[in-house]
């Protein structure tokens, strides 16, 4: 796992506090610097954020480096322990910061990808993608069972990634059950419900999204779960339920209880009734298409009303899907925007690219006139965004109604040892807190140091205390 937040410095003397944060490119080796996020509360400007909550906190905004959002954002959601869902503009960026999360915090941070497929482009979509999509959105509705669904979830989503519209939050919470052991079911209703939430029959289950049947033996590897799981029926009886290793399909652990969420994002061509199906595909305008692109959109529409996804099935999922990650947000629930003006231009572009990919479509006749907008706009997701606690991140505009928190820059030494020792040595002769990460490297170094005097090389390892 990589991080740009490999060395912290936290210093404080006299009651006042000044955080320094050193960045660099390193390799972040499971570190848990949680211990450290209780030192926010010496600073001014999170008392005063407390103070303000909730109702004052709507559309205000905390100004700081970039270099201190995941710390701050950990921080949060440490101290209000709801669930906290982050917005940047670019998905690099919002990889990197869940990365960067994953240091801070204990969480399970999930990163909500957006989809392969740039908006009325036809391709198919890689599997990876949807089923990690439909993995974050099983955590927000509570169908992920595990030993973390007691935390509130941190989920990062970019701006294409939050713009695309999914499966309501209505229809994607319906699809989600749970089988027990001792639970009466016919075997055959379970195979036809989950083949109607997005699971494909295989012959031997390997990997997510697939099921199989043999006998008294149901096998299904639901997204959510970290192994596949064997159902054992006694007739209609649910006999036992273990995990089986996809490898050599042994059993593993045994279960009590297994959740099966949807494997895909375009459930109603699945579940929906047929006419509502044939009302919704007949009403596609295709008099404008030319006769080979008409050809392939009558084939396709055939293959979904007789319940089956085509090869880019998802390219459909704007004349079903409706819903928006939003939605999947409890009342409670936090809302953080990265850079909130950076994310609104990168929509506001994404929608300029996507009306032109539309339009050299029509003009090619390549799609029907009609065909859905399978986004949102900026201005259709601050409609939904407006009940919800919002706060925005930003580097720059301070002003009176912004919550300022006074981060500053670490010196950079750059392999300067002797200076840094100097440094270290007179913080700690003004009773200054010094916190350094990189323990291995720095003690392989000392040998080489001859500034650093005997007294300080005792206090080393009271100095060298690594969080991890």
């Amino acid at each position: 796992m990589r991080s740009l937040l490999s060395s912290v410095r936290i210093i404080s003397r006299a009651g006042h506090c000044r955080r320094a944060l050193e960045v660099f490119e390193e390799t972040c080796m499971a570190l848990n610097l949680t211990r450290l996020l209780d030192l926010i509360e010496g600073m001014p400007a999170f008392a005063q954020l407390q103070a303000s909550r909730p109702h004052k906190v709507q559309d205000r905004r905390i100004v700081l480096l970039d270099a201190a959002k995941p710390y701050l954002i950990a921080a949060l959601y440490h101290h209000w322990r709801r669930p906290v869902l982050v917005v940047t503009a670019r998905p690099e960026r919002s990889k990197k910061l869940s990365e960067q999360l994953s240091a801070w915090t204990s969480a399970d941070v999930r990163t909500f990808p957006e989809p392969d497929a740039l908006p009325y482009e036809r391709i198919t979509s890689d599997p990876t993608t949807e089923l990690e999509r439909v993995k974050v959105l099983s955590m927000m509705v509570g169908g992920e069972k595990g030993a973390k669904t007691e935390e509130p979830f941190l989920v990062v989503a970019s701006a294409p990634a939050l713009m695309t519209k999914t499966v309501s939050f209505r229809d994607f919470a319906a699809a989600c059950g749970e089988i027990k052991v001792g639970m009466d079911i016919e075997p055959y209703q379970l195979l036809r419900h989950w083949a109607a939430i997005g699971y494909q029959t295989e012959g031997v289950v390997e990997i997510p999204g697939t099921m199989s049947h043999r006998g008294g033996i149901i096998d299904i590897f639901p997204p959510t779960s970290e192994m596949p799981v064997r159902l054992e029926f006694f007739g209609n009886t649910v006999e036992s339920i273990r995990l089986f290793d996809p490898e050599n399909q042994r059993s593993r652990e045994e279960r009590e209880s297994v959740s099966v969420t949807p494997a895909t994002e375009l459930l109603v061509p699945l579940q929906g009734k047929k006419s509502e199906l044939e009302r919704t595909l007949n009403s596609l305008d295709l008099m404008n298409l030319s006769a080979e692109m008409r050809e392939q959109y009558e084939q396709e529409i055939a293959e979904l009303l007789e319940g089956q996804l085509p090869r880019n099935g998802q390219f459909y999922s704007a004349l079903f899907n409706r819903g928006s990650l939003i939605d999947y947000l409890p009342e409670d629930a936090i809302l953080l925007l990265d850079e909130p003006q950076d994310i609104e231009k990168t929509m506001e572009e994404l929608h300029t690219e996507a009306e032109q990919m539309r339009a050299e479509k029509l003009e090619r006749d390549e799609l029907p006139r009609n065909f859905p907008r399978p986004y949102f706009t900026w201005e259709e997701i601050g409609g939904k965004t407006e009940s919800r606690e919002g706060i925005g991140l930003t580097a720059w505009g301070a002003d009176k109604e912004s919550f300022q928190f006074n981060f500053a820059p670490a010196p950079n030494y750059a392999g300067q040892l002797p200076s840094f020792f100097r440094r270290v040595k007179q913080l700690l002769e003004q009773k200054r807190r010094v916190i350094v990460e990189e323990e291995e490297s720095l003690v392989y170094l000392l040998p080489e140091i001859d500034e650093v005097d005997a007294s300080f090389l005792a206090r080393l390892p009271h100095i060298m205390q690594l969080l991890i």
